[in-house]
């Protein structure tokens, strides 16, 4: 699939939070100032010819409804952020968190007899 905007991700999220909506409804979901219904609209048609939102036809208007699901879209990013900064290599990644400090060595070892009590 294709990456997303910032705004896009913004509109994606605020599917996922309260299901199908009009655009109209969408932008209630806004702080003021409310961006304008043209811009909505626009990202919104943009989510949509990416493979995010789909759309049903009531009464001649278009209600959006996502078309993947959140933790789907989580995998691609983790996919994306791997193939970009290692090379596509999971193992660089885990070596990278040890490196860094983000995950012992004994939460590692720790996931792996999770892992392996799952086989």
């Amino acid at each position: 699939m294709d990456k997303i905007t910032n705004k896009e991700e913004i509109v994606l999220n605020l599917f996922w939070q309260n299901g199908p909506m009009f655009v109209k409804e969408l932008q209630e979901h806004y702080n003021d100032p409310k961006p304008h219904i043209n811009t909505l609209s626009t990202y919104v048609r943009s989510l949509e010819a990416k493979g995010y939102l789909a759309h049903k036809e009531i009464g001649g208007s278009f209600q959006y409804y996502p078309a993947v699901e959140k933790q789907d879209c989580g995998q691609m990013s983790v996919d994306n952020i791997v193939a970009k900064s290692f090379g596509s290599s999971y193992m660089s990644l885990v070596s990278c968190l040890v490196h860094e400090d983000k995950i012992s060595i004994a939460e590692l070892k720790e996931l792996i007899d999770i892992m392996e009590k799952e086989e």
